[in-house]
Formats: C-alpha cells, structure tokens, sequence
C-alpha cells in the first residue's frame, strides 16, 4: 500500500511553472576563408554542411524545437487551419478517368491515407477495378514515399513502377505481371523516375544519376530476366553541364534521348522496334540551340528556337533529319510564345503564352478551321490534359482561376464544344461568387510594365487596410500561372488580398521576360517583385504595415534578395527551401545544380559573373539591420537546394540583425526538396506557414 500522503500528491492539482521562453539558437562560428578573384570571404558556417556531423544535426533540432515553442500560441490556430483543409478538400475523391490502349486509368484518394491508389479498367469504366499501385501499402513502414514511374508495356500485361522512400529522388523500379499481380525477380536501384517502355514489352530505357552531384547522365538499356548489373549502356553525357532524358515519340515509333541544358538541347532516336539498335544523333547541339522533336506520319516535327527567339514549329522527313531538310509549320511571331505542341491525327493542339496569358490553338492539318479555344476570365490558368489517344477530334484540357477551381474539359474541335467532366469539388461552403479576381499591371523601376494576378473576397472597399500576402517564383522560364490555391481561401476568407506577381524570370510575357530576368539582368526580378509591392501598397490592395512575401527554392532566393534590398516593404516573409547560397554552391561543382546552372545563374569561376552574383546572393549580403519576421523551411535530405543553405542564413541573419523580429526555421529531417510526402503531414506544413502570416497580422 502507498501511504495516503503519496496518492494525494497525484491527486491534489500541483502549482505550474510557466516555461521560460527558449532563447534562439546559436550555431558556433567557424571561420573558414573562401578566396576566389581576390576575393576574400569568411564563411563562419561553413561547417553545417557535414551532415554526419552529430552537431550538426543537433543544431537543427534545436531550431525546430525554438520554432515549436515560438509559435505555441499559434497551436489552435494551426488545428483550426488543418480542420479547414480537411473539410473543404474533398477526402475521398477520384480523378477523371483517361483512356489510353483499350482501358481507363484513373487516380482515386480515400479519407484517412495520405497516398493516392493508381488504377485502370478495361475497356468500359463499369469493368472490374485493377489496382496498379496502392501508395498506401506501398508507404507503410516509410517516413517518406513519392512515386515516381507507373509505366505500363504497350501489350497492357506489365507494369513498371518506381518510388523513392529517402526523398533524395533515387528510386527503386520494381516489375509487376498485371495478369497474376506477381511480382517479377528483376529490381532496378538506385535510378531516377524516368523510365521508358520499348515496343517488344522486354525492354525498358531508364537514366541514371550521378550519386554526388544527382546529375542525370546516363541511359541504360534493360532486358527482363537479366541481371541488372549487366545493363547495356546505351548514351552517356560527358558534358557536365548536360543532364540526359529518355521519352518516346507520340507516334510510338521511335525513343528519343534528350541532352540538354538550360539554353541548349540535343536528341538521339531509337527506332521503339528494334531496341537494340545504336541511337542515331537527330542534329548536332549547337549552344543556344533549344528544341524539342515529335513523330507523326513519315515527319519529325520540331519545336525550334532556331532563329525564332519566341520559337517556330519546323518539320522535316523522318530519314532527312538535319536542319538543311528543316520547314515551316509554324512561323515566329514577336508577341508570342510557343509554348508546346501536342500532334493528333487530325490536328494539331499548340500552347502558347501572348500578354501574359495561355493559349490553346487547334490547327488542323488540312489548314482549314483554326482557331483558338476560348476563356472567360481576366486571369487564368489552362494547358492540355492527358491526351494519349490521337486518333480522336476530342481535347482534353484543364482549366481553373484564382477563383474557379481545377476544371477538367472534354473540347470536340469539329463544332468547337466543351464538356465539363469535373470541377473539383470544394466543400464546406464554398462559392466562388464569393471572391473577385483582377489582373493589374504595376511599373517597374527601369518602366516595364509588370503583370499581377489579384484575388481578394467581396466586401468592403479596398481602403488599403487588408493584409497582402504575395507570391512569386521568377526563375529558369517557369511562369506561374494563375490557377486555384484551395488553401489560399482560408486566408482570403480571414481579410487578407492574395497577388501572384508575374515577375521576369518567367516567360509570362515570351521568351525575352525569361532573357530580361537572369545572367546580369537577374535583379530585374528582385526589383519587380518590389515594384509590384508598391503599386499594391498605393492603390489601396494592402495595409502597408501587414505586407508578407512567400517564395520557394529559386523564389526562395527571391525571398533573400528582397529581404536585403527593402527589408521595410515586408512585416513577414517566408523562404521554403530557399536557394541563398548562391556564389559558394555555385563554385562548388561537387554537388547537385551547379555546373548545368551556369546559363542560369553565371559562372563564377568568371571574375564578372562571380562580382555579380555575389552583390545579389542573400547569405553574403546579410547585413547589421532590421529584417522582416521570417519563416524558412528545409528538409535534410533536399537534393536541389541543400539543408545548410538556409541553415547557415538564419545562423548569420540571427548574428547580425538587429531588432526583435523573429526568425525561425524549420527542418524536415525525413524529406527532401517538396517537404513532406503525406498530404497530412502537408496540410500541417500549409498550416504552419499561414499561422505564421495570420498571426503577425494580428487577425483574430
């Protein structure tokens, strides 16, 4: 028996200390020189690079547990957030199904998993169910699972798949027999996702990295029932600044291996009947030469920026592939960009991008009937669906807004009408009529007018006294499109304005947009973004004390430089997987987007383009002032922007500004680059970060 003083003492309520607050952490200082052009640099974090270094990891828990406790008070904010997510995305959902060699494929999401379940059904959607890979089962006992490759033989009765349980993007690609469900014994490690069937339903093209610096360079060749360890070596790419692909033509007749970098590209082609035979060059790569090939009929067709800034569509006779034999299908045009092509027996669907817009323009091959596919709204998002039949008069393409969400279009180009097959269902009483969208245009410094996409929820005027939270990428031509954010309602629903800013860097307004926004012009991109802060601080879309900023990767570099040039237009910023570092990465060729960069970024190893870089990268111009209120995100196992870049920028950003805003960070110690793989554990990661906005902006 325990005395009766002894149960007391549990039962009797005990007087609670209040924690004291955690003080930041602070990551010792070792100074290391780097020296480069006589250049002498101190980078006293260096040492956080050592991922086996037991400190190291201590460091970062130690952020992680000073962020939880920072935002403690946040934490019914955050379950509320994560409620929000759960009741207006629908759980248990389906995909619309595509049909592709005689059966369905669709996707289907079940209340409670976090993984996607793949399926097909033969012939009519009311045969039986064939489950091609259950993510669920497959994830069980993972901390990380992204699947890569769903490939299936063109004769329907294989399938090969890959995933990646690390999320360092090294996938295992395993063979399964449709017929049985049995697994096959031959298992491919340590590859990337691309993987590609060849006609005879044995062979398979896969790539494979280089396991320090990740780059794709190799293709091998893969014969079912072989020993992998024999595989054929098909291409390698000396090049360091080439990463190499493998796809298959649409007519299915030929594979095509692809080298490119960022502003040069190179093709090799294999007749898809005859895998063993030795790829057989399309036209020698020529720097600056960007291009991509399809197949239909007896011609090559080629998405060219041969003279053509903007890009042409040429073709050319499939056994008279060089650029001698090369016409026009599609001419250039100054104010358009040619985005993509997509080739059917009857026509041809091409994506293009004009006035910061998308295009979809079906062009017949008879030359009679073009036209364009039309859209309703000021600002949009649309591109092609999953095409993979092409004897068909019917498009599918997808279609969504700041304010509509993702719709999925059948588009029959004989009589130019569209069927709605679905239109993702947004719960919890949501209306769209609910919320207004805007495109505007702000001016940049240099005069350039700057595209912006605007969502906000119908109310009371805009007097400039709502919250803006502003997004942005602004890197490698990638346009941000504006397309439906189902999270973004919960902080449009709690006051705040949400504005995509189509900054250069992108190719929202053609290819010169990309060319203005990188190289020696990248601070074109920083300084529009800012621009397009101040229009919508003047024009009354934001509360000029309530301004927060988000960017993720290249944006996230965004993030840094912004931070740096005007650090009073912002109350909160948040840096996910930020790209900070940049000058000492980039002369780092040992490790993953270096070396096949340099078109992008500059080559610092030259004096200018070293002095250049250095005078925007956020980590070296850290400075002794007062900075935002900053978020920033990483994961441990990234592959693209490695964990110590942002590690290392809050370590210094904590030693040298001043003033109380608080900088945390947070680390994923079981994902990479796209953060967490469960889309649980992503809506708490969504939620964390519009907690952090919500609460400094003081909405209650």
């Amino acid at each position: 028996m325990f005395p009766i003083f002894f149960l007391l003492a549990f039962l009797t309520p005990q007087p609670q200390e209040t924690p004291k607050p955690m003080q930041p952490p602070k990551a010792a200082q070792k100074p290391q020189v780097l020296e480069k052009h006589n250049h002498k640099r101190t980078d006293e974090y260096f040492w956080l690079r050592d991922r086996e270094n037991p400190e190291v990891i201590q460091y970062l828990k130690d952020e992680n547990a000073y962020l939880d406790q920072a935002m403690a008070h946040t934490k019914e904010l955050q379950a509320a957030l994560q409620t929000e997510f759960k009741t207006r995305i629908k759980q248990t959902d389906e995909s619309v199904p595509f049909r592709k060699d005689g059966h369905w494929y669709y996707y289907r999401t079940i209340e409670g998993k976090d993984y996607p379940v793949i399926c097909r059904r033969e012939g009519t959607m009311e045969a039986p169910e064939q489950v091609l890979v259950d993510g669920n089962k497959e994830a069980e006992g993972t901390k990380f699972f992204s699947l890569g490759a769903v490939e299936v033989s063109p004769n329907n009765q294989l399938l090969a798949w890959s995933a990646d349980t690390v999320g360092r993007r090294f996938y295992t690609l395993r063979f399964r027999d449709l017929a049985t469900g049995g697994q096959l014994p031959d298992v491919l490690k340590d590859i990337t996702s691309n993987v590609v069937w060849a006609n005879d339903n044995k062979t398979v093209f896969y790539a494979k990295q280089d396991p320090e610096t990740l780059r794709s360079f190799r293709i091998y060749r893969h014969a079912l029932g072989t020993d992998p360890a024999a595989d054929v070596l098909v291409y390698e790419e000396k090049d360091v600044e080439f990463s190499v692909s493998v796809g298959r033509t649409r007519s299915k007749q030929y594979i095509v291996i692809s080298s490119s970098q960022t502003i040069t590209g190179e093709h090799r082609i294999i007749d898809a009947a005859k895998p063993d035979s030795a790829p057989v060059l399309f036209t020698p790569r020529s720097r600056g030469h960007e291009h991509t090939i399809d197949h239909f009929g007896d011609r090559f067709y080629i998405l060219t920026n041969l003279n053509a800034r903007n890009f042409r569509l040429m073709s050319t006779p499939e056994k008279q592939t060089a650029q001698a034999h090369w016409t026009d299908v599609i001419p250039h045009r100054e104010d358009t960009l040619l985005d993509s092509m997509t080739i059917f027996k009857g026509f041809l669907l091409l994506t293009e991008r004009r006035n910061a817009l998308i295009h979809l323009r079906v062009r017949p091959w008879t030359g009679e009937g073009e036209h364009y596919i039309e859209f309703p709204e000021p600002a949009y998002a649309a591109g092609p669906g999953q095409n993979e039949e092409y004897d068909t008069p019917v498009v599918r393409f997808s279609y969504s807004s700041l304010t509509t969400p993702r719709s999925v279009y059948d588009y029959d180009t004989r009589d130019k009408t569209r069927t709605l097959l679905k239109r993702d269902e947004v719960l919890a009483g949501f209306d769209q009529n609910n919320y207004v969208t805007e495109r505007l245009w702000a001016t940049a410094h240099d005069g350039v007018r700057v595209p912006v996409s605007v969502v906000y929820r119908k109310g009371a005027p805009l007097k400039g006294d709502r919250p803006l939270y502003q997004y942005a990428y602004g890197s490698y031509g990638y346009s941000t499109d504006a397309y439906f954010n189902p999270y973004v309602i919960s902080l449009l629903d709690r006051g705040f304005v949400y504005a995509i800013a189509h900054i250069r860097g992108g190719q929202e307004m053609g290819r010169q947009w990309y060319d203005d926004g990188k190289l020696m012009k990248k601070k074109n991109t920083f300084r529009d973004f800012i621009s397009v802060t101040e229009h919508l601080v003047k024009s009354g879309y934001a509360d000029p004390k309530r301004v927060y900023a988000m960017g993720g990767s290249a944006g996230g570099l965004l993030m840094g430089a912004v931070m740096n040039m005007r650090p009073d237009l912002y109350h909160g910023i948040v840096a996910q997987v930020p790209f900070v570092d940049v000058v000492t990465t980039m002369l780092d060729d040992t490790i993953p987007l270096t070396t096949f960069e340099y078109d992008e970024w500059g080559n610092p190893n030259k004096q200018a383009d070293y002095e250049y870089m250095l005078s925007y990268s956020p980590y070296d111009q850290v400075e002794k002032k007062a900075y935002p209120n900053l978020l920033v995100t990483t994961g441990l196992h990234d592959s693209q922007v490695q964990y110590w870049e942002p590690a290392k920028w809050v370590a210094r950003l904590r030693a040298r500004k001043t003033g109380q805003n608080k900088v945390l960070m947070r680390t994923n110690l079981d994902a990479g680059h796209g953060g967490a793989s469960a889309r649980y554990q992503r809506y708490e990661e969504v939620a964390r970060v519009f907690a952090f906005m919500i609460d400094l902006a003081g909405v209650r």
